[in-house]
């Protein structure tokens, strides 16, 4: 069993367990400190889906640092359950925990959100599908910021021509970038 820290916020320095399973990686602490930096202006009172939450760095954390409510999805059930179990630890009543892929979830979910996190196993090559799914499925609040982790070696993945690239930063085999929903643009 691993484990990741929470940066800052309500629960700063808390340690939660995160199972060992294959292809579970969780956001480095640098790396998620950069992006919550990038986030900070927007994070209060934030609507957050973490659509491949493994670890739940990236929900929890968003939820320390005052975000109105997160919900974590993830389909693997052992990482689902420490997700929960990590929820409880922290009695963390803005969270939620969706045992499912990000696929059914927004398939069956009608909610709109502020902030997305889109960090999908990169074996598994999700990132346009889901940007897709979350534009057909209106899950995105006008100016809503999309949250993009995958490998730094290649080009982006081809995403919605009205995602506008705010922030772009690579740390050794990461790129993670920031995007806003930017509804005005019809190119």
């Amino acid at each position: 069993m691993g484990q990741c820290r929470i940066i800052s916020g309500r629960w700063r320095g808390r340690k939660l367990p995160v199972p060992d399973l294959d292809g579970l990686r969780p956001t480095p602490d640098r790396v998620r400190e950069t992006i919550f930096n990038w986030l900070q202006p927007v994070i209060g009172s934030a609507r957050c889906l973490d659509l491949f939450s493994g670890s739940g760095a990236l929900g929890f954390e968003a939820a320390s640092r005052g975000a109105e409510s997160v919900i974590l999805v993830e389909f693997n059930t052992t990482a689902a359950k420490q997700l929960r179990d990590n929820k409880a630890l922290l009695a963390a009543e803005n969270c939620n925990v969706e045992n499912m892929t990000a696929q059914q979830f927004l398939a069956t979910h009608s909610e709109q959100y502020d902030i997305v996190f889109i960090d999908p196993p990169y074996q598994a090559n999700l990132w346009t599908e889901i940007a897709q799914q979350l534009v057909e499925t209106s899950a995105l609040r006008d100016n809503a910021h999309i949250y993009l982790e995958c490998p730094s070696k290649g080009e982006l993945p081809k995403l919605p021509n009205h995602w506008q690239l705010i922030k772009d930063k690579k740390a050794g085999e990461v790129r993670y970038c920031l995007f806003l929903n930017n509804v005005g643009d019809d190119t």
